[in-house]
């Protein structure tokens, strides 16, 4: 007979990533249709939705392309900072946790 005992680990929980609102600012510069064109093209939205935030962004001076974990949401404001520069327009795009 062994004198053996089994140990059990402590089921460790996972935890849902802290979530970042990624942001459109408003400018006098960049076209609407830029605006429309980089929520489809980086945020996946639909010409209906892109044209419903970029209304908003004008409007309000800020809307919110999207939400996502912080690597995604840094992700998406180079890319649309990238986006802006090669098309010689303003427009800025900024993170903050939701």
């Amino acid at each position: 007979m062994s004198d053996t005992t089994t140990q059990t680990r402590p089921q460790s929980q996972t935890r849902t990533p802290p979530m970042y609102r990624v942001l459109l600012l408003n400018d006098d510069y960049t076209p609407m249709d830029f605006v429309v064109e980089v929520l489809m093209q980086f945020f996946a939205k639909s010409e209906l939705e892109a044209v419903r935030i970029m209304l908003e962004v004008h409007q309000a001076g800020v809307g919110i392309a999207g939400v996502y974990a912080y690597e995604i949401a840094e992700t998406k404001v180079n890319q649309v900072a990238q986006a802006a520069l090669e098309a010689q327009y303003p427009l800025q795009c900024a993170m903050e946790p939701e």
